[in-house]
């Protein structure tokens, strides 16, 4: 089920990488719809209810970003999360669920955007990013599978090993040689160290969904997609990547995004 849901999702999500334009932010709408839903339920005692103002937050960050006003989108965000802050903050209810669900569904969705804007790179930028989460992942679940070895973090993620980190890690390096090789632009021995990086980045992610599930009691986010459980159970790791390839390129080149996160001299 696993095999046959990453065949239908799979060339789904990167035909709409490749078109670009709305038909990608379409895609993303819909999945932010889904992931405001299980964030929602994981942290937000309130259930799906509270996941409206989310997902509608997030919406029109998409719309923002996809018209090509990533700043107003960034503040749209901000206002919703301000919103919700208040609004709890009148209910005597924590504050801290919001703090952390606002920036996590909101803020990797614009910065898919903003990276795919980029006329040069973006769409080798986003595709690299995808797959190398899928190497990221693959090769992580058979290194675990067959070396096995001692657990990174049993309490928060029991099947997690050390193993599995180490082959994330030559997946992501291999397919980022590759990647650089393809593109013959910039450096593929840098490319491949911020590839280590990213791994490390990724598995943090994937902690980090892992413990809010732990916290909520539940064993997957959801159970929309067969074999996989829920949406937040197939792009934790994308999430924590996305944002960390945001934050390089902000950093290395802001106005062209994609390059940045790419191309290194």
């Amino acid at each position: 089920m696993r095999v046959l849901s990453a065949l239908v999702l799979a060339p789904l999500a990167l035909g709409a990488v490749w078109l670009g334009g709305w038909a990608f932010a379409l895609l993303l709408a819909a999945a932010a719809v889904l992931m405001s839903v299980e964030t929602a339920r994981l942290l937000f005692a309130g259930g799906v209810g509270a996941a409206v103002p989310l997902a509608v937050t997030s919406v029109l960050a998409i719309v923002l970003a996809a018209s090509g006003l990533p700043d107003a989108a960034l503040a749209a965000g901000a206002a919703g999360l301000a919103f919700s802050l208040a609004s709890r903050s009148w209910k005597a209810e924590r504050l801290l669920p919001a703090l952390i669900a606002y920036p996590y569904v909101v803020l990797p969705i614009i910065a898919l955007i903003w990276l795919r804007q980029d006329t040069d790179h973006g769409f080798t930028a986003v595709l690299w990013l995808l797959t190398m989460v899928w190497a990221i992942d693959i090769c992580a679940y058979f290194a675990g599978r067959f070396i096995g070895g001692p657990k990174l973090a049993p309490s928060i993620s029991p099947k997690k090993t050390w193993a599995g980190l180490i082959g994330g890690m030559v997946g992501a390096v291999v397919l980022s040689l590759g990647f650089s090789i393809w593109l013959g632009e910039g450096s593929a021995i840098i490319l491949a160290l911020v590839a280590l990086g990213l791994t490390i980045i990724e598995q943090a992610g994937d902690f980090a969904e892992s413990a809010m599930k732990r916290r909520a009691g539940v064993k997957d986010s959801g159970a929309l997609i067969p074999g996989h459980g829920g949406i937040l159970d197939r792009v934790d790791g994308l999430i924590a990547v996305v944002l960390g390839a945001a934050l390089l390129s902000l950093v290395h080149n802001a106005a062209n995004p994609a390059a940045g996160v790419l191309i290194w001299p």
